[in-house]
């Protein structure tokens, strides 16, 4: 042993690639948050590019690169994203405009005072310390409604091949559950120890000119369903995921909403963030240490 003992639910994260840490946050923290997008949703306008009507293909492919560029330039800012079929081809809300949205990112640890809190509170950055970070950033926020009926399923991945670093394993996720998550509602699940085999496929920004904004390279293997263990977690619980750890959600089937806010931070110390990743840092918005 090297002298430094290490917690045992530590070596359980090392070894699965994940960790449940139930009832880290309070009832009252989670609420917080909740009422907190409740207001941002209340004052949110349709972004531009959802707004157009489609005609011609020249303007579809217009829509289709506002709709990248929204997404690109999202790393520093608070945006909004929604769930297929909630909008009709004006930007007008088909159903209340609270149940149509799918999430909100990427930006809210930096530029919303109550998730700013929660991302650099005393408890995130002990186990920070606990993890052995030395240098932690914070590189992206997420809020995610996973809406009742409608909140679509998450396929399988690795949060390393959207989030690329070299060395890699410098990627961890917060992932915090504002509300139950359960199998009906759309709880993560995770293959135990896949976090090992490194990543078989990236995402990188695309050359400029190109009618996408992001392509793949490399593709993602047939994961076998039998491997997958769900994780329910019960509000105000936190998952911790590895960065090559293998993931997935369902679709929310069920009538009761699936909240969570999560954010991915990097050991910043002789880490280098790949160039190609769609999320960059921007003179707006380096990205902000985890210890303050």
């Amino acid at each position: 042993n090297s002298g430094v003992e290490q917690p045992p639910c530590l070596f359980q994260f090392h070894k699965d690639g994940f960790l449940v840490l139930e009832h880290f946050f309070t009832a009252e923290e989670c609420d917080s948050m909740r009422n907190q997008i409740q207001s941002i949703v209340a004052e949110m306008e349709v972004p531009p590019h959802c707004r157009t009507e489609f005609s011609t293909k020249e303007e579809e492919q217009l829509q289709a690169q506002g709709s990248s560029d929204y997404f690109l330039t999202s790393g520093d800012k608070i945006r909004f994203f929604f769930e297929k079929g909630v909008l009709d081809k004006k930007g007008n809300f088909l159903i209340p405009k609270e149940k149509s949205i799918s999430k909100i990112g990427h930006a809210l640890h930096a530029y919303d005072p109550v998730f700013k809190q929660i991302t650099h509170c005393s408890k995130v950055q002990e186990l920070g310390r606990k993890l052995g970070l030395e240098r932690p950033v914070v590189v992206q926020s997420m809020y995610i409604f996973k809406q009742p009926g409608i909140g679509g399923e998450v396929t399988p991945h690795q949060d390393a091949t959207f989030l690329h670093t070299e060395p890699l394993g410098r990627i961890l996720g917060f992932w915090i559950a504002l509300e139950d998550a359960t199998r009906e509602n759309g709880c993560l699940w995770f293959i135990p120890g896949s976090h090992t085999n490194g990543i078989t496929r990236r995402m990188v920004r695309a050359a400029s000119g190109a009618s996408t904004c992001v392509e793949f390279v490399g593709s993602e293997p047939a994961y076998d369903d039998s491997q997958f263990i769900p994780l329910p977690i019960s509000k105000g619980g936190l998952v911790l995921i590895h960065g090559e750890v293998v993931h997935k959600s369902e679709l929310n089937s069920s009538e009761s909403s699936r909240h969570a806010f999560t954010f991915h931070v990097m050991e910043a110390k002789d880490t280098s963030w790949s160039k190609e990743n769609w999320l960059q840092p921007t003179p707006e918005l380096p990205f902000p240490s985890l210890y303050t």
